[in-house]
Order: structure tokens, then sequence, then C-alpha cells
């Protein structure tokens, strides 16, 4: 074939290849200012982390750092969302290179990094997730291929759809906040708000000024910046008001909070109350 009609077929594949590559829609929906939830998973159930990722949510958190879920559950649950609706995103134990190393070859789409409360944390979260020369992560692509098998080849795929989700939650990240969210490859500046709340003293309370003022800073550094936002979100009317606040990224409530509420208004209907705290041994 001549040379002058190869071109232009040439140059209409890699167009169409370009239309057809798969683009994190969490990612996506962000980029657009839309809002975005996500089940908290804290069984050891990949039945459970199925039924979330079908139920509408836009992203599974499957949750290491405060439930026993190993790692071999983890890439389970991960292999149980292919042709699902949520992208599963791993909260690591700590930030740390080889935790992220760990539960994005195990094929999560997204780490979510605890007490990320440094620019220097911030930037290592970053590291972990990219690939030369973007960061330092190596390279062992055979697992998180097969779950999201790319004609790009999966070290492109992950720098374009991983993402590094920071948590916010102690009063010396507040106080580095602004160099924090200038970090370049941040794709949240999640709020640990209880976490936050004992940094300063309240033991998990929220309504302190001073924690809804460390609150405001975060939020204003993620708009300056230009860094969506997040935090736990437990009810719709909380939703409500956090989205006029500028928050666009929401931790749902955990998967046995969820069961409990669904039983809840069944058990009230006949009587059936849960046993207070005070009747359960402590021994």
């Amino acid at each position: 074939m001549r040379l002058s009609l190869l071109l232009p077929l040439l140059f209409t594949m890699s167009n169409l290849e370009a239309q057809n590559r798969w683009v994190n829609p969490v990612k996506q929906l962000l980029k657009e200012g839309k809002p975005v939830i996500g089940a908290t998973i804290t069984t050891a159930s990949v039945d459970v982390a199925a039924q979330a990722a079908n139920m509408g949510f836009d992203f599974l958190w499957i949750e290491m750092e405060h439930s026993p879920i190993t790692l071999e559950t983890a890439r389970n649950m991960v292999l149980a969302t292919r042709g699902l609706k949520a992208v599963p995103f791993i909260r690591v134990p700590v930030n740390e290179m080889w935790t992220a190393k760990r539960a994005l070859d195990a094929g999560a789409l997204g780490v979510v990094f605890p007490f990320t409360s440094t620019p220097e944390l911030a930037r290592q979260a970053v590291d972990a997730c990219k690939y030369p020369p973007n960061g330092r992560r190596g390279s062992g692509p055979g697992l998180p291929s097969f779950r999201w098998p790319a004609p790009q080849g999966y070290a492109d795929f992950a720098d374009e759809n991983a993402m590094v989700i920071t948590i916010i939650e102690e009063k010396r990240a507040v106080e580095k906040i602004e160099e924090i969210a200038a970090t370049k490859g941040i794709d949240v500046l999640f709020i640990g708000t209880n976490d936050l709340s004992h940094s300063y003293g309240f033991r998990g309370s929220q309504d302190p000024p001073e924690v809804k003022d460390a609150i405001r800073k975060i939020v204003a550094a993620g708009k300056k910046y230009g860094v969506p936002v997040g935090r736990p979100a437990a009810s719709p009317q909380q939703i409500e008001e956090l989205l006029k606040e500028g928050f666009t990224f929401f931790q749902g409530p955990a998967d046995l909070v969820m069961m409990n509420a669904g039983a809840r208004p069944l058990l009230d209907k006949l009587g059936k109350a849960a046993p207070s705290m005070k009747d359960r041994p402590m021994y």
C-alpha cells in the first residue's frame, strides 16, 4: 500500500484507540466536579464486596488499616469487582512504599494513605503509585494486568488511572496543608475527621472551633490547588450539607453499619431491641 494511503489509516486507528481507552470513572467524575461515594468494606467477605460493588457505589474502600482483611482476601475482592460498577481502592495500614506496592499489584486502582502529615509523605504516596520517571513504583504487572487488561500497556494505564488518596488527620498536617496540597499527583485530600479531632485533643468531636477551622483550611487548600476534598459521610442529610461546603469524595458507612441500618426498622417494628452495651460482659 502506498504511504500516502497508509498514513490516514494509521491516524484513524490511533484516534480510535485513544477514544476507546478506558478512563477511571471516579477520577473522571471528580475532574468534572461531580460527587463520588464508596462503600467501606471491613468484613473478610468476597460476597459482601461483590454485592456492594454492584449496588451503585462508585468505589469500594477496602479497609486494611482498621480491619483484619488480609492481602489475599483483598485480592479476591478486587477480582470480584470485574464487570461491576465500583472501582476497588485499598486503605493500606501505613504510608509506606511497600504497602502501596502490594495493594496496587493486587489490582487496586487507588491507594488510601493514612496519616499523610508532611509534604515528604505526600510525595512518597505519589511515588509509590507511579512508575518511573513519574515515581518509584516497581514493575510487577502480572496480577494487576489480569484485572485491568490495558491495550496501551499496564504501566501507562496505571499511571493514568490509579488514584492517590492522602488522608489528612493530624494537626501537623494542617500546619503543612499548603505544601501537601501542592504535591503534584495527589488525586484527593481526604479528611480523617475523627483522628483529626483526637489530634487537637477533642476525642473525636468535630464541634470545637479549632477542629472546624482545621477542616476549613483543608477545604480551602484543596480548592486553591484544584484537588478534590473528601471525608466520611454517614447520612443523606450530612452529604447534602457537605456538598455545599465543597466536598465531592465521600467514604460511605461500613458494611456492618449498613447491615444494622437495614435490619433496624424490621426489628423495631416487632419490638426487638438491640442489647445495650451494659448488658454485655467485659470478659
